[in-house]
């Protein structure tokens, strides 16, 4: 299989070429998860356990501390083209644990081999039935208790439930506050604590999902995750770590839609010739072509961006990426269904499977319009472009355009 490391080399460096080649051994037996029989619940077990032997947690739970950008986007393109489904179970793997990475205790960062073996399974419990993109909204309270917090409050919409034996569940401390006046924390919460319900959700795109239920649960004070008031940035912090490769994620989907389709279009005679010598279907392909390679050059240079620790500005081309990557891709898979015809929307089908698949990523880990809210903010906060000579000012007169 193909990935963006062949004819885009310049973004990355040696251990990437070699990562490549091992993410190509690797494919086929993450993409046999798919076809295992029984329940969805036996997919998302097989799909945990393909990651866990693939040793590919560890791009997500560095022991070190430091996501590679680079090689996390190579990682999701892969499982993007092969396994929609293992791919969101890495990703979540990764927003789980990284709270851990950012500010947790000893303690809590002494587990993080354990994640990064595949040997235990996190969530990211954020969302509330009131509160998604509005991360300060969130309702689910922390009450001071002796040695330790009562948490209570409604989940909703958090992967990895199902397969998960612990989640950093995010929630505002009463009766205490940070600096600041911040009570949004972060707490470490095995999943098996009294007082826990998970109740399993249906996605369009099938994979472990659920709500999550606190009613009295009791947790100490080392189950904390960094000081009182630190979730907000925790939250931003682990979303902006991880939100490229969304969009590498978006272009592996794209590219298999975009191979299937091709392979379609050659072999299928319509018209007394291949679909492929239709004009309007080289149209298609091409369209896909254009927005499959512009979503990989700003994936890329997001990725690289980060890996150089660009700051302000990777946080803003991190936007623009997983805003380009996500919208390409949702076009690109639509084309493919498009091209095939009938075939393209029965359920099974590789390309209409990809097209529920794509869709929850224009909405997870900020939406398309909270990406282009903070792609226009960064644009008003920066410098603004000189044209004082363009117009005339300073002096200079402006190029006449025959208009008196």
């Amino acid at each position: 299989m193909q990935l963006s490391i062949d004819d885009l080399p310049m973004f990355f460096g040696p251990e990437h070429h070699a990562l490549a080649a091992r993410l190509r051994e690797l494919a086929p037996a993450i993409a046999r998860v798919e076809r295992v029989a029984g329940a969805e619940a036996a997919r998302d077990a097989a799909a945990v356990a393909a990651l866990a032997e693939a040793g590919l947690f560890a791009h997500v739970a560095p022991l070190g501390g430091q996501v590679d950008a680079r090689a996390l986007c190579l990682c999701r393109e892969m499982l993007g083209y092969v396994s929609p489904r293992a791919d969101s179970i890495f990703a979540v793997q990764g927003l789980g644990v990284h709270p851990l990475l950012l500010a947790g205790s000893e303690a809590q960062r002494a587990q993080v081999p354990a994640f990064a073996a595949g040997a235990r399974i996190a969530a990211f419990a954020l969302t509330e039935p009131e509160a998604g993109s509005d991360v300060a909204a969130i309702a689910t309270s922390a009450r001071a208790d002796g040695q330790g917090y009562v948490l209570d409050g409604e989940k909703l919409f958090i992967s990895n439930l199902g397969v998960a034996g612990v989640a950093t569940v995010f929630a505002q401390v009463r009766g205490e506050t940070s600096p600041g006046g911040r009570t949004l924390t972060a707490f470490w919460v095995p999943l098996d604590a009294p007082g826990i319900t998970v109740t399993a959700q249906t996605a369009i795109a099938p994979h472990p999902i659920g709500a999550l239920t606190l009613r009295g649960v009791r947790v100490p004070s080392e189950a904390r995750v960094g000081q009182v008031g630190d979730g907000f940035s925790l939250a931003l912090r682990t979303l902006d770590a991880f939100r490229v490769s969304v969009g590498a994620a978006a272009v592996g989907m794209a590219r298999r839609a975009m191979d299937e389709a091709l392979c379609h279009v050659t072999s299928r005679v319509q018209f007394g010739k291949p679909l492929a010598e239709q004009p309007l279907v080289a149209a298609h392909l091409a369209d896909c072509a254009v927005d499959l390679d512009a979503a990989r050059l700003l994936v890329l240079r997001a990725a690289h961006a980060k890996d150089a620790g660009a700051g302000r500005s990777a946080t803003s081309a991190v936007s623009i990426a997983k805003l380009g990557a996500t919208e390409a891709a949702q076009r690109i898979i639509d084309r493919a269904v498009q091209l095939f015809g009938g075939r393209g929307v029965m359920a099974g089908a590789v390309v209409e499977t990809l097209y529920r698949a794509i869709r929850p990523l224009r909405i997870y880990e900020g939406t398309s319009e909270i990406q282009r809210t903070i792609i226009g903010r960064a644009l008003v906060a920066g410098p603004l472009p000189d044209l004082a000579s363009l117009r005339g000012e300073g002096g200079v007169a402006p190029p006449s355009d025959g208009s008196g």
